[in-house]
């Protein structure tokens, strides 16, 4: 026995009272996501300033000013430092690596970040891979591009604020210290 098909009917349209609740609710959503943008925004900025305090002092101490600073998901600090290969001879200690030890032993890093003045080198990208840092906020990356692009690449969230004090920070120390600048960066 043959049946006739039937279509089924098309969909109602929606009420103009319900577009608006939608439109209201899509608004309300892109606002929420650009507030909490905003917010981590302000935050990264805050934390950066940790970050900035290092690079002074280590510019201070003969240095290299770089600076960095680790922080817990809930947003206190776990651990900061500053480069110190040439106050302390080791090439290893970099600002990255300096924070991530004085943050001391920790169960897992998921959901820390990683704050740092300067695009992390190779190096120090490859420790925020390893533990499974989630997140680095990059206070500049003209005066050197290091590893942040590959660690987005590999689900590192990374904010680059392009400060303009971190920018002016690493350009006046490399105009002055071209030969231990090439040094750090292994040129």
């Amino acid at each position: 026995m043959n049946r006739p098909s039937r279509t089924p009917p098309p969909p109602p349209s929606p009420s103009p009272q319900s577009q608006s609740q939608s439109q209201s609710q899509s608004q309300s959503q892109s606002q929420s996501q650009s507030q909490s943008q905003s917010q981590s925004l302000s935050q990264a900025r805050t934390w950066l300033a940790t970050a900035l305090e290092e690079a002074r002092a280590g510019l201070a101490e003969g240095g290299i000013p770089i600076g960095a600073a680790l922080y817990g998901p809930d947003g206190t600090v776990l651990g900061r430092g500053h480069n110190r290969r040439v106050q302390d001879g080791d090439p290893s200690t970099h600002a990255e690596t300096a924070a991530f030890r004085a943050a001391g032993r920790q169960r897992t890093y998921r959901g820390t970040t990683m704050v740092t003045t300067l695009s992390p080198c190779w190096y120090c990208s490859g420790l925020v891979r390893q533990f499974g840092i989630s997140r680095v906020v990059v206070g500049e990356a003209t005066t050197f591009h290091g590893g942040h692009d590959w660690l987005a690449e590999h689900g590192v969230e990374i904010v680059l604020l392009d400060d303009p004090e971190c920018v002016s920070l690493m350009r006046d120390f490399i105009k002055q210290n071209p030969a231990l600048w090439n040094e750090d960066i292994g040129e």
